[in-house]
């Protein structure tokens, strides 16, 4: 048994090594980090708020990045307008008892979303229902969209402004390159926003 769990496990370590050396090597997508960053501070810059939203693991994501902005990243600064769709359970409940489980993102969009904020869409298939509904509502708005998922990329390319494409197949694969790339929005974000003096 230990031997088949050591074979699994260097197996799982090579194919995440594999997919992180082929995003590192992917010009196209670290200009894509650069587009997607400097979206997200002009937004923020004209008083405008980024919202997440993803399904399962994806909704994890969505509630992680938003926190890692409303509250810090590296260091303390002030707080940035994020809002993780996927929290008030009020909320979510209320949509799909009411309009059905489809509509739990895009009903919050038409709520709260304006002109010039950034709708950041997670679905490691490109094709949840929900999101795709909420991109939507967002391109209606004028509200730009950011979307994270596999290399196929799904319904969300054709409807994303930036289209982050894990180069995977594979649910963990995909969401191990979204977790890294939303650091580095983050980080990016964060450090543009409230430059960090040098020591």
């Amino acid at each position: 048994m230990e031997t088949g769990m050591n074979q699994f496990i260097g197996t799982e370590f090579a194919k995440a090594q594999e997919n992180f050396r082929r995003m590192a090597e992917d010009a196209a997508l670290q200009q894509q980090i650069v587009d997607a960053v400097q979206l997200c501070v002009a937004a923020l810059r004209a008083g405008k708020k980024i919202f997440f939203a993803g399904n399962g693991g994806s909704a994890a994501d969505a509630q992680h990045w938003a926190g890692e902005l409303v509250s810090r990243f590296y260091y303390d600064r002030p707080g940035l307008a994020a809002i993780a769709l996927t929290t008030d359970t009020s909320i979510l409940t209320a949509i799909g008892n009411d309009y059905g489980y489809d509509y739990t993102f895009a009903r919050q969009i038409e709520a709260l979303g304006q002109a010039g904020d950034v709708f950041v869409a997670i679905s490691t298939s490109g094709r949840s229902k929900n999101i795709m509904r909420a991109i939507q509502v967002a391109n209606d708005r004028d509200i730009a969209v950011i979307g994270f998922t596999g290399q196929g990329g799904g319904d969300m390319l054709a409807q994303s402004r930036i289209c982050f494409r894990i180069p995977s197949d594979e649910t963990p694969r995909i969401q191990e390159g979204h977790e890294f790339i939303g650091h580095l929005l983050c980080a990016l974000i964060e450090s543009e926003m409230f430059p960090r003096e040098a020591n």
